[in-house]
């Protein structure tokens, strides 16, 4: 008797090694499914092609490890934003730098290109979700909400909304015209980690550590359902592109889920450890993951999976009544996204909802810009993935053929990959779960025969659209813990570059203080600013400021030029620490600079008083210089505008 012919459903296409440190994140086109990009510990973001061995393009310029990268839909610019808070966008057609955004004071945790305007979202570990126009490079909108990191963001398909994941257990929905929250969703007990919108219903997914995927209805702003019993932290979901079903990248396998009511129609091995993003192209579901410096893909053949629930329906585990049985599964339930021809408007601004915020370029974002580069490393994979821009039309990287399939050499392995591992024994808690045995490779957990989970009814009252109307958090006494493998991960992302900038601070520190023992304060601060590390400055400065009898007139001259520095950095403690120097230096030295520039020139020769006269008209000049600033910066709102006002006014007299 032959041997049938074994056709396999998943399986490894490539394993490559990405960055010369380790990866830190990664992002898939979703319009090709075949470009690939990857942020990495060395600071670089490069670009590939599935498949193919050799990187297409890298992107330098960010001084920090890549915490997030995203591509936009017609997969023609790309967003990488850093450990240091900075976000840098390219044009890959172009391959030059587009944009330096600053502004974030954390980890740059999430990005989202919209999906019609030049705008990006960006979430970040302060728990600010800000909105850019890429255009003007300022920023439109500044949404807070959130107590804890932003893990991720996900425009609406009609580009009205903005969804946002964060470690505080919550999902937010953001209405972009309003600028304001239009709901939360409550109730995850861990992290949230992933949000995505049903390509066409009002429909939203959200995936948690705490191992369910909720379903949410965006026009009753309600739980609709809650799949349970993932193997594990739920890291990457994707709704099939005509909605019919969600794909979750579990722990070594790709499970198919629906939602009304909520069941699994398939599960497939798939030794693709902790995928971290899935596209879908050719029916072909493409998978990557990563691990130190090296990246893997995987393919999972869409037509051997079982994606609806058109199965006859087991009369023992669903008894409910026929009017009480799901609608056909093709035929939407809720209210279509209107997407329009054109692209959006400029959002509005609200300052009563939002704290909104406009940053003009600076001579740090020119500088950061003509250090960023793009840099072609395969020209025939480029030129056969990015046409010119003036070209009449772009060919996405070979979406026209699927992966073919490996040849299956060992009937025997091949029967063996098909038996459930251990780890795949998981009791799902859902209704329905029947579906006939698949092809070898892949495993239909059967459902339990105990009695079908039911959703409280509680669950499943409306939220309501105001703050006051949230319904209270449940507390849960015993949180989600981590894996040992993901807490260990957390605890070592970045370590190695914060041990480089300590070790060269901690040096740079030692020698000022062998120079501060002398007692001579002023060849202190100018050992500072000679070693040209403004931290070392801000450090000296935080100790000077406390005692205001050590400042002289000559420290001013040396001090001013630094302080003007530190209030155009992107730092908060930075600023905050220039500002309390500069009111010091006002409020001590100003009356006596005015007035010896003010008194009748002396006869005589007097060599003390035009010494003391140089230094007064040098700081006048400097003070001058940062008399500019102050008033550019006196209009902000927040903390650090009063400060800038404040000193707006005790600079008054120099005019």
């Amino acid at each position: 008797m032959a041997t049938p012919v074994v056709t396999k459903t998943a399986w490894k296409l490539q394993e490559i090694v990405a960055h010369a440190s380790n990866v830190s994140s990664l992002v898939l086109g979703k319009a090709s499914g075949r470009l690939l990009a990857t942020g990495g510990d060395d600071c670089r973001v490069n670009l590939w092609s599935i498949n193919k061995p050799n990187c297409i393009m890298s992107l330098t310029g960010h001084t920090s490890p890549v915490e997030s990268v995203r591509l936009n839909t017609p997969e023609e610019l790309i967003v990488a934003g850093s450990q240091s808070g900075s976000i840098r966008v390219w044009d890959l057609e172009a391959a030059k730098i587009l944009r330096t955004l600053m502004g974030h004071k954390a980890n740059i945790c999430s990005l989202d290109f919209h999906p019609y305007g030049e705008f990006v979202a960006s979430g970040s570990q302060d728990t600010n979700i800000k909105l850019w126009d890429i255009r003007r490079k300022g920023c439109v909108f500044r949404y807070r909400g959130h107590s804890q990191a932003v893990r991720c963001l996900r425009f609406s398909p009609d580009g009205k909304w903005l969804a946002s994941a964060a470690d505080d257990h919550t999902v937010k929905l953001w209405d972009l015209t309003a600028g304001k929250m239009m709901s939360e969703f409550p109730g995850h007990t861990g992290p949230v980690n992933v949000v995505e919108f049903h390509p066409n219903e009002y429909l939203l997914a959200s995936g948690s550590s705490d191992r369910t995927i909720r379903f949410w209805d965006l026009e009753k702003f309600q739980v609709v359902s809650c799949i349970e019993g993932e193997p594990g932290p739920v890291r990457s979901v994707l709704f099939n592109p005509d909605g019919c079903c969600l794909y979750s990248g579990c722990q070594d396998s790709l499970r198919v889920y629906g939602w009304e009511p909520e069941r699994c129609f398939d599960v497939v091995l798939v030794n693709w450890g902790k995928v971290a993003d899935l596209a879908i192209c050719n029916d072909q579901l493409i998978g990557v993951a990563f691990s130190q410096s090296n990246v893997s893909s995987y393919v999972v053949d869409l037509t051997r999976v079982t994606r609806t629930g058109t199965v006859a329906q087991d009369p023992v585990q669903d008894s409910r009544p026929l009017a009480q049985l799901p609608p056909n599964p093709s035929a939407p339930l809720r209210r279509i996204y209107e997407r329009p021809s054109t692209t959006c408007s400029k959002p509005q601004r609200v300052k009563q909802n939002s704290e909104s915020e406009r940053r003009s370029p600076s001579s740090e974002d020119d500088r950061d810009e003509r250090e960023s580069r793009a840099e072609i490393r395969n020209a025939e994979d480029y030129n056969e993935i990015f046409q010119p821009k003036n070209s009449i039309s772009r060919t996405p990287p070979r979406t026209s053929e699927p992966f073919p399939a490996p040849p299956e050499d060992d009937t025997a392995t091949a029967k063996e990959a098909a038996k459930p591992s251990p780890a795949m024994d998981v009791q799902f808690p859902m209704p329905n779960l029947d579906v006939p045995p698949g092809p070898p490779v892949i495993t239909s957990t059967p459902a339990p025969k105990a009695e079908p989970a039911i959703i409280p009814a509680t669950r499943n009252e409306p939220i309501g659209l105001k703050a006051s109307d949230f319904l209270p958090a449940v507390k849960i006494p015993q949180q989600t813990e981590l894996v040992d493998e993901d807490a260990m991960s957390q605890i070592r992302k970045g370590h190695d570059t914060m041990c480089v900038v300590l070790t060269s601070r901690h040096k740079n520190l030692d020698s000022v203080r062998a120079v501060w023992t002398t007692g001579d304060i002023k060849t202190s601060v100018d050992s500072a600013v000679a070693i040209n590390d403004l931290s070392v400055v801000v450090d000296l400065l935080n100790i000077v400021n406390q005692k205001a009898s050590l400042w002289k007139l000559d420290l001013c001259t040396t001090v001013l030029p630094q302080i003007e520095k530190l209030l155009q950095s992107k730092y908060e403690s930075y600023v905050q620490t220039g500002c309390t120097s500069l009111k010091l230096i006002l409020q001590r030295f100003l009356p006596l600079i005015t007035d010896i520039l003010a008194a009748p020139p002396s006869v005589g020769v007097d060599i003390s008083r035009e010494e003391r006269l140089h230094k007064c008209r040098l700081c006048y000049k400097q003070l001058k210089s940062i008399g500019g600033l102050v008033k550019s910066k006196s209009c902000l709102s927040g903390r650090h505008g009063s400060a800038f006002r404040e000193l707006h006014l005790l600079m008054a007299s120099l005019d």
